[in-house]
This record gives C-alpha cells, sequence and structure tokens, in this order.
C-alpha cells in the first residue's frame, strides 16, 4: 500500500508563489499518472495538473502558464509549482496517484491566497 503525504501549503500573498510536494511512501511503479488536484468550498474537486508516463502535461485553463508539474522519481516525489498566485486558487490541493489497478489520494494541503 502507498501512502501520500503533501507538504508546502501556506498563506500566501497575491503574485506569491508556493511549492506543493507529494511524497510516496513505497514503490511508485504502479503509478503512471500523478496529479495535483483541488477543491474549495462549495466547489466540485477539480484536476489542476497531471503528468503521464512523466512526459504527457495537462492543465487546466485557469493556471496554464502558472503552475508546472514535475516529479524526482529518485525522490518518490512530485511537485507543483505554483506562480502568480491569485486569491481564486484558494483551496485544499490533493495529490493523486493514478495506475491501471492503484488510485491513491493524499490527505491534502491547505493553500490560501489572501492579502
Amino acid at each position: 500500500q502507498v501512502q501520500l503525504v503533501e507538504s508546502g501549503g501556506g498563506l500566501v500573498q497575491p503574485g506569491g508563489s508556493l511549492r506543493l510536494s507529494c511524497t510516496a511512501s513505497g514503490s511508485i511503479s504502479s503509478i503512471n499518472t500523478m496529479g495535483w488536484y483541488r477543491q474549495s468550498p462549495g466547489k466540485q474537486r477539480e484536476a489542476v495538473a497531471t503528468l503521464t508516463s512523466g512526459i504527457f502535461t495537462n492543465y487546466v485553463d485557469s493556471v496554464k502558464g502558472r503552475f508546472t508539474i514535475s516529479r524526482d522519481n529518485a525522490k518518490n516525489t512530485w511537485y507543483l509549482q505554483m506562480n502568480g498566485l491569485k486569491p481564486e486558487d484558494t483551496a485544499v490541493y490533493y495529490c493523486r496517484g493514478l495506475g491501471p489497478r492503484t488510485d491513491y489520494w493524499g490527505q491534502g494541503t491547505q493553500v490560501t491566497v489572501s492579502s
């Protein structure tokens, strides 16, 4: 069983940056899509960024050009670099590791963008 632990959330002013990390305990060989999702109060959880097979990235339109997903296989970790943060980016961010027979989620980390 793989456990995912997020870190890096917090309070930041508009225009600021944060980097979220998701570290997996155990082998991630069963995971071929690494992703970041977010959910704010009253809204459905949405996919923010995904990285498939270490090559193919996909971003929700609202974060294109501002957020970047990446991974470090040696550390069993993937990241979400968030620049140019806006108040509407405020949410709980979750990482996800998805494979043909696996679907792991982290516990979430709060990101608040406010002056």
